[in-house]
Order: C-alpha cells, then structure tokens, then sequence
C-alpha cells in the first residue's frame, strides 16, 4: 500500500481529466498524496533542502539537546520505569515561519531562499485549491474566498527536523494528529522515512519520493467539501538513525473566516476559524469530532 504519486503537469494536457480524478482520488481515499512535476523548480528544492539543514546545525541543535523531551526521555531512562513512555512531548525541534514573525539568520542566505519557496509554494497551494474546487462541483476560487472573509488566509511554514532518537520505542517523534487548516504542502526527507497516515485501520508509510510535494487536506477542507474530503491522521515516527527533516506550510483560513459546508450538513456546523483554533489547541491530539461540537456550542 503506497501513498499516491500524482504528476501535477498533466492538468495542462490531454491528460487533464484523468489527472483531476487522481487528485480527487488522493483527497477522497486516502487525505494525502504526493505530486510530483508541480512547477517547483529544483534547484531551489535543493537550496531550502541546504538552507534548513545548516540552520538546524548552527542554531537549532544545541538547544535541543537541553530540550523538554530530550530531558524527559533521560529522566524516564533514569528512572527504571519498564513500562513508561514520554506520552506528552514530540521528539521534534521546530520552528514556523509566516509574513510577520522573526525568523532564523544563519545561515546567511535563509532568508532569501525561504522568502523565495514560500512564494511559490502559496502559489502551488492555490492551485490545488482550484482544482479541488472544480473536483467538488464549487465555484473557481470558492475554498481561498471562504478562507479569506474580511481578510488574507494564512499562509504559513513549519520547518522540523527530528534528530536521532536512542530510544524511539519511549517517545514519538510527532504524536497523531489531524491538521486543524486548510491545505497543506509538504517537502519532507527523501532518505529518512518516519511520516506515516492511519489507513483503513493501519499505519501506512508515506514513502520518500525526491524533489515531491506532499499534499493533506486539514480539518476546514473537510467541513467545506462536507466531508468528502476527510482530514486523516498522521504521525511521525523517532528513529535511531538520520535527521529527519520537514518543511510543512499551511494555507489556512484567517483567523476570522468564518467556515461552513456549501449546503447545510448535520455533521458540519457554521463556526469562525479562530473559535476553532483556540478548541485545537487544547485538543489537538484527541479525535476531531467533538473539536467541531465545542465549536457549534459556542455559536
């Protein structure tokens, strides 16, 4: 069972119709694939590979070695205890990146490479939200407007790495979770495996494939396609070898969005995006259903 693997250039060709179809397939059966082809060119693929990689050396990697889970690992080491796990941290140093936030100085070029592929990566996001939108019978441009209300959506990018671990059996490198936004883009490791979604009752790996962008689908992609489009669980694994690295951006809706299915649905209520928020954050790693009945209450 692998993850799909989409060329995102065939929607400009005769192949346009089977390509929309892939990606409604992606969205529907499995809430994440992997486009290749997608416009992104390769050479900066290469320079934010760089860029993230020497960050993490220079500024991230001291201070994670004096880190919550890294001190919460020793001391459960310490202590003896056979059947304990660190259950309430993410084996993950991690830092995010938006329009109006500080951001990293080393190495010198960060700043200009990142500026660089969050433009194009917006532009991307944009387009799968397009062909979503013509996926879903909606209007063009539907799924951005009802992200924007009286203001821009969100768009922005995570960047993590998850060092080796000496005892990935005692703590997880990120714990599962659904993603709370809209669409989110991923260039993670092409040699350090760990990623992995819940699938029809199985963890499944998302294979690395070079130079591709990851694709999921969030929470507010599933109350707007009324939930076709289902938000899946994921994970990251702690491994023993290779710094895994990950560079994820959200284009989520604003804060004040105001986000309902296109016709009124039982399941989905009406809710503002920021109302939401503040549930996730709290519930971010418990089942999402009663995330959107904490929200309808409030309304």
């Amino acid at each position: 069972m692998a993850i799909p693997v989409i060329d995102f250039s065939k929607l400009d060709g005769n192949e346009r119709a089977d390509a929309l179809a892939q990606i409604d397939n992606g969205c529907e059966e499995w809430g994440f694939f992997q486009l290749v082809n997608h416009g992104i060119p390769t050479d900066l693929l290469d320079r934010v590979k760089k860029v993230c990689s020497e960050c993490y050396k220079l500024e991230r990697e001291p201070m994670f070695k004096d880190s919550q889970p890294v001190q919460l690992l020793n001391e459960l080491v310490g202590s003896g205890d056979a059947g304990g796990r660190v259950d309430d941290a993410d084996w993950e140093d991690v830092f995010v990146l938006h329009d109006d936030n500080q951001w990293p100085s080393n190495p010198l070029e960060f700043k200009e490479t990142m500026r660089e592929y969050r433009k194009e990566l917006k532009k991307l996001a944009e387009k799968i939200m397009e062909v979503m939108d013509e996926n879903l019978g909606l209007e063009k441009g539907y799924i951005k407007r009802a992200f924007s209300g009286d203001d821009e959506p969100f768009f922005g990018t995570k960047v993590s790495h998850y060092p080796p671990c000496p005892r990935p059996d005692l703590v997880s490198g990120l714990r599962a979770h659904t993603d709370a936004g809209g669409v989110i883009l991923l260039f993670q490791d092409d040699e350090v495996s760990g990623l992995q979604i819940l699938k029809e009752g199985r963890w499944v790996d998302v294979q690395p494939v070079a130079d591709a962008i990851v694709i999921n689908t969030g929470d507010q992609i599933e109350v707007l396609s009324s939930g076709r489009y289902k938000s899946v669980w994921h994970r990251v694994l702690a491994k023993p070898d290779g710094n895994r690295r990950s560079v994820a951006s959200f284009y989520n809706p604003s804060m004040a969005a105001t986000i309902a299915p296109p016709e009124p649905a039982a399941a989905y209520p009406r809710f503002v995006f920021g109302d939401y928020m503040t549930v996730y954050s709290k519930q971010k790693f418990l089942p999402k259903e009663p995330r959107f009945e904490a929200v309808a209450a409030a309304i």
